[in-house]
């Protein structure tokens, strides 16, 4: 099994944040990546639709043999990677929101994070939340609207600049030191919140980590590569592949990929 690929999936473009993370850290594996942009964004649907577009992409992947499957969205991942793991016999890897880290570090015990309905009201967001912050203040912020213009392609937009200032002027009055990027489209936006946050806020996301994850799972499971020749990358949309591409262009340049239109 350990030449079988790594399958991961997400709403949209957002989770290739985590692909590029584990496609640096383990060059000989073989992964396919599942954009399901046609469902996009999944933070302002219900759990039951959740559940079962995860399903869904579960299926697909197991249609390719996947050996492990990582859940690279934080709204699919907090409602619905329990029910997967009872329903599929594979190993599930999940993404959340890096509170523990935030909290561990913060100097002023605010922290803010920025993610989906979908996941901020989840309850293991919740238990996450109370397990890691008894003395931190965390101040929650929905960030409508910023999925929906990523997969747009107008990440540097001024429209994108206004939106997104809104939701981190009023993290930023009330004295934030880390800013938790709780949903994998947004570390795309990194470079546009340097520029609205002071230099004195960090910004943290769960990108290495969940890569770091996913080798240590591998090894355990002994399903590590084998051979030392450079893993192949195939990545999915089954909206608009040429938006997935451009902005893999921009950011991939030393992953070789392809990406192709598949209806699922």
């Amino acid at each position: 099994m350990s030449s079988q690929p790594i399958g991961i999936f997400d709403s949209g473009i957002g989770g290739t944040s985590i692909w590029k993370e584990i496609a640096t850290l383990l060059p000989y594996e073989n992964t396919i990546y599942l954009a399901d942009n046609k469902n996009a964004p999944y933070g302002t649907k219900n759990k039951d639709d959740i559940v079962k577009l995860s399903i869904k992409n579960v299926e697909r992947l197991l249609a390719y043999d996947c050996k492990i499957i990582v859940v690279a969205c934080n709204t699919a991942t907090t409602n619905a990677i329990k029910i997967l793991r009872t329903t599929f016999d594979i190993p599930f890897i999940g993404i959340e929101p890096a509170i523990k880290p935030a909290a561990l570090y913060s100097q002023t015990k605010r922290i803010g994070v920025l993610a989906t309905k979908g996941t901020l009201s989840s309850e293991l967001f919740a238990k996450t939340s109370d397990l890691y912050t008894n003395d931190i203040e965390i101040l929650e912020v929905i960030g409508s609207g910023l999925v929906d213009l990523i997969e747009a392609n107008k990440i540097d937009s001024k429209e994108m600049y206004s939106l997104l200032s809104s939701y981190i002027q009023p993290l930023i009055d009330k004295g934030i030191d880390y800013l938790v990027l709780g949903c994998t489209h947004y570390p795309y936006l990194t470079s546009i919140l340097k520029q609205i946050l002071p230099p004195q806020i960090y910004i943290i996301d769960s990108g290495l980590a969940v890569a770091k994850q996913t080798q240590h799972v591998l090894e355990s499971h002994q399903l590590s590569q084998t051979t030392t020749l450079t893993g192949t990358h195939l990545l999915y949309s089954n909206h608009d592949p040429v938006i997935l591409d451009t902005i893999l262009k921009d950011s991939a340049t030393n992953i070789p990929y392809q990406v192709s239109f598949l209806d699922f």
